[in-house]
């Protein structure tokens, strides 16, 4: 059976492939794919974010009864690099590389210790109180 941990860890290389596209493309001064790529590199994000704070952080809550924790960290961090994100996306608009890639160097950086605090200290206490819960919460994120 497919963990959660696993889950949502292949998100974030999914994520993580998509952002590189984007980045490729801007670099290489091709709007029309770096466009593409970001907009699905965002929109693989945003969704991500959901799975998180409507399934698995309510459900992990619930659980433990920590409200104030961890999630909460990785909630902020969302809407942090969701700001940089938008940032990003006025950069493409204007087709200013420079500016997009300044931002996107931020996001990555943001991205990677958020990534590296979820995988190795979240998800696994995830896993641990959603014990037997994975199949339900998976099927939701589908």
């Amino acid at each position: 059976m497919t963990t959660l941990s696993s889950f949502l860890a292949n998100e974030h290389n999914h994520c993580d492939e998509l952002f590189a596209q984007a980045e490729n493309a801007v670099a290489d001064h091709d709007w029309p794919r770096a466009g593409s790529a970001f907009q699905q590199f965002m929109e693989s994000t945003q969704r991500h974010f959901a799975h998180e704070e409507d399934v698995v952080f309510p459900a992990f809550e619930t659980q433990t009864g920590m409200h104030g924790g961890p999630t909460k960290v990785m909630r902020g961090e969302h809407q942090q690099m969701s700001q940089v994100m938008t940032a990003m996306r006025e950069a493409l608009a204007k087709q200013d590389g420079n500016g997009y890639l300044g931002f996107s160097e931020t996001l990555l950086m943001l991205m990677r210790q958020h990534n590296l605090k979820e995988e190795n200290i979240l998800y696994p206490m995830t896993d641990q109180a959603l014990a037997g819960q994975e199949a339900a919460l998976l099927d939701r994120m589908a």
